[in-house]
């Protein structure tokens, strides 16, 4: 952690010593600047980011940019079909190259001195610099990039981590949904008044389903626990999963997450930052939407709509539903120490057009109610976390097990990371 500030990783450091098992984080992880400093050496710099979906960058010179704390990044569709990642920044003086959320170049040129960049980040042209100029470390920096399953993720790290493992994992699952084909039909962004972190807390649970979400709990099993699903709950999702196995055996499906409660993620026994699982959904629903009624087309390879549901996760920033007819996707991003950046995105088939076969009044409000739902909540919790009042309380082993999970893979490789 080279750019990390020593007295940063003593502060850091010091705050990990305040954490105890089965409790939440003590509060200086949810705002303190040193370890927020921390959390973006070690997650966001280091660690696979998601940035975009593949149908966002269909064609050669379609770009979309981000960034991740003081980082710029410019993704582009390479010339030779491939993706290519940079620091969206001039080689020059250092100017912000691409300034919209999206677009289509030719060349890359900088809008302060006309700097040119092929799309592969060459430069090209150095408008009124000596023809002798030596232009050998004056491309644009690249940024290891990696797309599978319609999703493109991006590292900063100058060795990323070992993407491998969640491509064997993640791609197969979520090949039938073919997000590579699919187009964007909404976006809503979000400015989250919670730590990152906090954000993630409140995803890996359901504790607070069955009184913050109405439309979730209608169409899902996952809100009921081990001390809470009564036998007819768990005869019903039996039910579900066994009349499923046969049918959609044949489609080269499966239900991976059979039981009640949320699947178990992540895994900091073995660092897994990464899941993916199918479910059912309750009877008499076939995708999540308010009726439980098909909204859209079918999306990929599904031959009919009861695919039950397909869920995604990679740490530190996505999460996605998808149903037979869309996929709601999540993108978080930081937003200093108080605050988080959040993207939900849409997707339907790729041919599918607004107003003939979905219209946005019955595609959006699910996952749109949900997620402002949920971002109310992290507020609300970021709030009470800076108070002078807070103190670490008790994590429930039936309900809150994956926060458990979060908070020692979290803990944990912070913990290796300030100790290198």
């Amino acid at each position: 952690m080279s750019r990390l500030a020593p007295a940063d990783r003593l502060a850091a450091a010091a705050a990990l010593d305040e954490c105890r098992p089965l409790r939440s984080l003590p509060g200086a992880f949810y705002g303190d600047p040193a370890v927020h400093r921390a959390d973006v050496e070690v997650f966001w710099r280091r660690g696979w980011v998601f940035a975009a979906h593949s149908c966002e960058l269909a064609s050669p010179g379609d770009y979309v940019t981000l960034s991740i704390d003081t980082d710029p990044l410019l993704v582009v569709r390479g010339d030779d079909g491939g993706l290519r990642a940079f620091h969206n920044v001039c080689t020059h003086r250092g100017t912000v190259l691409c300034r919209e959320e999206q677009g289509r170049v030719g060349r890359i040129v900088c809008p302060y001195h006309q700097w040119t960049f092929d799309r592969s980040g060459a430069l090209v042209s150095s408008r009124g610099m000596p023809a002798d100029l030596d232009r050998s470390d004056l491309d644009l920096a690249a940024v290891h990039v990696e797309e599978l399953a319609g999703l493109v993720y991006v590292c900063l790290a100058a060795e990323p981590p070992d993407f491998g493992r969640a491509r064997a994992l993640l791609e197969p699952t979520a090949h039938p949904q073919r997000m590579e084909r699919a187009r964007v039909a909404a976006v809503r962004d979000y400015s989250i008044a919670a730590n990152w972190k906090l954000v993630w807390d409140n995803n890996r649970e359901c504790y607070h389903c069955n009184v913050n979400h109405p439309q979730y709990i209608q169409a899902n099993f996952d809100h009921y626990n081990a001390d809470d699903a009564t036998p007819r709950i768990r005869e019903a999702m039996a039910a579900a999963t066994a009349r499923s196995e046969a049918k959609w055996a044949a489609q080269g499906l499966a239900a991976t997450h059979r039981e009640t409660g949320m699947a178990c993620f992540p895994d900091p026994d073995r660092d897994l930052w990464f899941s993916a699982n199918r479910t059912v959904l309750v009877d008499g629903w076939v995708t999540e939407s308010l009726d439980g009624r098909q909204v859209a087309p079918l999306m990929g390879s599904y031959p009919d709509a009861d695919v039950g549901t397909l869920r995604l996760r990679t740490l530190p920033n996505f999460w996605c539903h998808a149903s037979c007819d869309h996929a709601v996707t999540t993108r978080l991003l930081p937003d200093g120490p108080l605050g988080t950046r959040a993207r939900v995105t849409w997707l339907v088939a790729a041919d599918a057009v607004e107003g003939r076969d979905y219209s946005l009044e019955q595609l959006l409000p699910f996952w749109q109610f949900t997620s402002e739902q949920d971002w109310d909540l992290c507020a609300a919790a970021q709030r009470g976390v800076r108070s002078s009042g807070y103190r670490p309380g008790p994590l429930s082993p039936q309900k809150e097990y994956n926060v458990e999970a979060f908070r020692r893979w979290y803990v944990e490789r912070l913990a290796a990371e300030l100790g290198s």
